[in-house]
């Protein structure tokens, strides 16, 4: 199962021309049915995605209702012990503690792969590793 992070929701609605390749990307990910996102995701998604000041912000109504398409996906619950496990996780790797609960519920979601722009491709964090989906994109 793949963890997919808060960008690859954003980029599957990006409307923005430099962006063409990697919304392609983002929705090809969403296509797939193996997949999990979690709480902190969904929130992160909504607050970006309806956000005033973003050029192409989508409305309350469509934001909630995506988000209600995406729970096809396991949804992770965060709670205390992932809150700790990213304490400990933000310490040993020196990444920020957001990302360290990404990591964190990816883990708990039983993922070994978390897809994501934000976080250094390649990084094996314990186990769960991190992959840009649009490395190739930025290659071409």
């Amino acid at each position: 199962m793949n963890f997919l992070d808060t960008n690859i929701l954003l980029y599957a609605l990006s409307t923005d021309r430099a962006e063409v390749r990697k919304a392609a990307r983002a929705r090809q990910l969403l296509d797939e049915t193996d997949c999990a996102v979690s709480v902190q995701v969904l929130q992160e998604f909504y607050v970006q995605a309806t956000r005033e000041s973003k050029p192409d912000r989508i409305t309350h109504d469509q934001a909630v209702t995506l988000i209600r398409s995406w729970e096809r996906f396991k949804v992770q619950e965060i709670n205390s012990e992932i809150m700790h496990a990213a304490f400990r996780t933000k310490n040993r790797f020196r990444i920020a503690y957001w990302d360290a609960a990404i990591v964190e519920a990816a883990r708990t979601a039983g993922c070994s792969l978390v897809y994501s722009e934000d976080l250094n491709d390649g990084q094996d964090f314990g186990g769960v590793r991190v992959e840009n989906p649009f490395r190739r994109e930025r290659e071409l």
